[in-house]
């Protein structure tokens, strides 16, 4: 499995933005799949492209995309793509190893498509993932809003290659997603226990302050790498300023992607790659391909991203180029 390496830093900067036949489509959605808001005509404002600066170096670091394949509550009434079952989910996620993922995003399901972080269900997940691609397995300690948080780290002596770690409390919608600073020390504390990377996960500004102050008490170590999920009503908007402002605050030694929710999800993985910076995408964030057609699977939303990364220049990462980036060792 991954673990933590002691490779040199490698920094990243912007790229240009260059045209080109195949481009990201702004999808006209209503919402992330399985959000609640209080209406139904939710509108993105459209994110226009961002020139670089005269003084911009160009980055061609191997692009890593990460695939979310299912989350906890997208469900098969909005696509009968998502995946519930172990086997389903390892089938999904070799489909996205060849199209270009080096890490899988995973959360529990029951066969009915409940949401769940039990520990055998997550056993099983793992156990089918390897025995079909190298993926880097990454595991959700988010679970679902309506989770506790002895049910969201049930699964973490299993020691996936990495786990998230959300620094701090949002508003999902209509719902909250909590995390309290001693809920996030525990956390952060069992992933060092199982020497367990965590992928930070970023949903406002607050976070990577609280995420510092981690780092100076010890819960953390360096490099770290974030994943800015923006979009999500309540938390930052998905605009190239925010991503801009965001990127300010993180250490020199970091690493980062964007998640950019339902219809943000095309303009920010270009205003990422655009950067030099790292990709999420899958039916936990998104369930369409452009506007009414639905993706016949996260697969199909990562070999989209992977076409668009020679535009910029970038090879897609192999997992394990992309521990390398990530200074990830495997033991």
């Amino acid at each position: 499995m991954w673990r933590l390496s002691a490779i040199a830093t490698r920094g990243v900067s912007s790229l240009p933005c260059r045209s080109t036949a195949h481009t990201f489509r702004t999808v006209a959605l209503d919402a992330r799949p399985g959000y609640r808001f209080a209406s139904d005509d939710f509108t993105p404002e459209p994110v226009p492209p961002r020139l670089p600066r005269p003084d911009e170096a160009v980055s061609r670091s191997p692009l890593i995309i990460t695939a979310a394949v299912n989350g906890a509550e997208t469900r098969r009434e909005q696509t009968p793509y998502v995946p519930y079952t172990p086997d389903e989910i390892a089938e999904e996620t070799r489909r996205c190893r060849e199209a270009g993922a080096s890490i899988v995003h995973v959360h529990g399901r029951r066969p009915d498509g409940t949401p769940t972080q039990d520990r055998t269900t997550f056993r099983r997940i793992l156990e089918a993932i390897r025995t079909r691609t190298d993926i880097i397995v990454q595991f959700s300690t988010g679970g679902s809003v309506d989770m506790d948080l002895d049910e969201r780290i049930d699964a973490l002596d299993l020691q996936p290659d990495m786990a998230t770690l959300t620094t701090g409390t949002v508003n999902f919608g209509e719902d909250v997603f909590l995390n309290t600073l001693p809920m996030i020390r525990e956390i952060a504390d069992h992933l060092d226990t199982y020497d367990i990377p965590p992928e930070i996960e970023i949903f406002d500004t607050g976070m990577i302050d609280t995420t510092m102050r981690l780092l100076e008490d010890g819960h953390l170590e360096h490099p770290l790498h974030f994943d800015f999920v923006l979009g999500v009503p309540g938390g930052m908007g998905a605009r190239p300023e925010a991503l801009d402002f965001l990127t300010s605050l993180v250490p020199d030694s970091s690493t980062w992607s964007v998640a950019g929710v339902g219809p943000h999800e095309w303009p920010m993985a270009r205003e990422a790659l655009e950067r030099g910076g790292h990709v999420r995408v899958g039916l936990e964030d998104n369930i369409y391909l452009e506007k009414g057609v639905l993706a016949r699977g996260s697969w199909e939303l990562v070999e989209t991203v992977a076409d668009e990364a020679d535009t910029f220049d970038r090879s897609v990462a192999t997992p394990e180029e992309a521990a390398e980036l990530l200074e990830l060792d495997k033991s």
